[in-house]
């Protein structure tokens, strides 16, 4: 369920505001990449995921079915840890079981099963491991996977937080622009792909990762338009 409005036990200070933009931002519980809902407050520049805004006190995942996950505010011990969903560093909240020794991210425990723009083409499964080549970097089993109903199109949850990454980076550390100014800006979507089998293809694949995207940042309901567009 979404609030309005929200207090929360890492910035008790402030009241914090339900907000949507097309910027991308660094979640401050987690230190994750996001775009599209968040909660906010403008002053002190304060952002959180809706997950790790309102996180589960403990959770359980149909790819652990032994572990019971419990919401921590910190990384557990004193040695590094990482997401066992896209093998990233764990630096800020995360679900931990303590049993197994698992950690997820906040927005990659919640990461839906299933994901579609409505089209049965573009409907993408949720896998712990694919053995299909990944679109963005050809490896195999490199972490969790959204792959397509066809099976044409896989795309790691790794890949696919470093392809918001990347395209933040293109556009100069400046967190991307959507008014169309300046050098093209990552939010802006390419061309349409050209006419004919091959611009069909590009635009299909364009929407399965845009879908895979907005799912894996935080926010599977925004379709994130154009965040491939430079990079595909």
């Amino acid at each position: 369920m979404k609030y309005s409005e929200i207090t929360h036990f890492h910035h008790p200070e402030h009241t914090l505001k339900l907000e949507t933009s097309k910027l991308p931002f660094r979640c401050n519980g987690c230190s994750e990449m996001g775009i599209g809902s968040r909660y906010k407050f403008d002053i002190c520049n304060y952002d959180l995921h809706l997950q790790c805004a309102l996180p589960s006190p403990t959770i359980s995942h149909p790819f652990y079915v032994k572990c019971s996950f419990t919401f921590l505010s910190q990384p557990p011990g004193p040695n590094p840890r990482f997401c066992n969903a896209c093998r990233s560093d764990l630096l800020g909240f995360g679900y931990h079981c303590h049993k197994c020794g698992f950690d997820l991210h906040p927005c990659c425990a919640k990461l839906p099963m299933e994901i579609s723009d409505g089209e049965i083409s573009t409907r993408m499964c949720l896998y712990r491991k694919v053995w299909s080549k990944c679109y963005k970097c050809g490896r195999r089993g490199r972490s969790w996977s959204y792959r397509s109903r066809c099976k044409r199109y896989s795309l790691h949850v790794a890949c696919a937080r470093e392809m918001v990454v990347e395209g933040w980076m293109m556009d100069g550390m400046g967190f991307g622009r959507s008014d169309g100014g300046g050098g093209g800006g990552w939010l802006a979507l390419g061309g349409g792909g050209g006419r004919g089998e091959k611009g069909l293809m590009k635009r299909g694949c364009e929407v399965v990762l845009q879908i895979v995207v907005s799912a894996v940042v935080g926010d599977p309901a925004a379709l994130i338009a154009g965040v491939i567009g430079s990079l595909i």
